[in-house]
């Protein structure tokens, strides 16, 4: 992950942001789940994970994104930051490919230039402006992964459907089991290792890229 088209991690910031313009959510309870394994309310709904930000921090992108016409597309800069439960990652760097009930969160904050002492470059805002998962439950999804769309961080998240663009996009560029193991500097090089890359990610990457 990067995800979810504005971002990357930005598993797909544009579609969640599509998904949740079309359907507004209507109010419903929300009870976060306590526990690194995903969670689902009875209408299908992800439960929002507690204290995702104690959990693996993977890598930080800004103003990535995945299409042309996307860049610069709204005007202001956006820090994306990607997560992973604990499990999950020991998970990889065991085997340099993701475990059953992997947790990635991708959270989008804007980026500030004017505040404090701050004389150049960027720093990210308090508020939390975008909010998804990109969640492996091979008993629930076809494909195995799915992508949930939050209005925030305690909220409860909507799935957002396999026909998205988000879903062929990681399907086709992703660099490890449909996520974008490319951007996450820490995980590349164990893939590598572990021969685990995929051959679409092999295909359209130059020799000696990212050294």
């Amino acid at each position: 992950m990067r995800f979810p088209q504005k971002s990357v991690t930005a598993a797909c910031l544009i579609v969640g942001s599509f998904v949740i313009g079309v359907a507004l959510h209507q109010v419903r309870s929300v009870k976060a789940s306590p526990q690194e394994a995903p969670a689902y309310a009875a209408n299908g709904d992800m439960l929002p994970p507690t204290h995702y930000r104690e959990w693996i921090y993977l890598s930080s992108g800004i103003d990535m994104s995945y299409t042309p016409k996307a860049l610069g597309m709204s005007g202001m800069s956006m820090f994306d930051n990607v997560f992973v439960d604990p499990e999950a990652w020991r998970g990889f760097l065991a085997s340099g490919t993701w475990p059953d009930k992997t947790v990635m969160v991708l959270e989008g904050r804007h980026a500030r230039s004017k505040g404090s002492i701050n004389q150049g470059g960027h720093f990210q805002a308090d508020g939390v402006m975008d909010f998804e998962i990109h969640v492996k439950d091979e008993s629930r999804f076809p494909g195995k992964w799915a992508f949930f769309s939050f209005d925030s961080p305690d909220k409860n998240g909507t799935l957002i459907p396999q026909k998205a663009d988000c879903y062929s996009c990681h399907n086709e560029h992703g660099a490890v089991d449909t996520s974008f193991v490319q951007f996450y500097p820490t995980l590349l090089p164990i893939a590598k290792a572990k021969g685990t890359l995929s051959a679409a990610y092999v295909r359209e990457t130059p020799p000696g890229a990212g050294k």
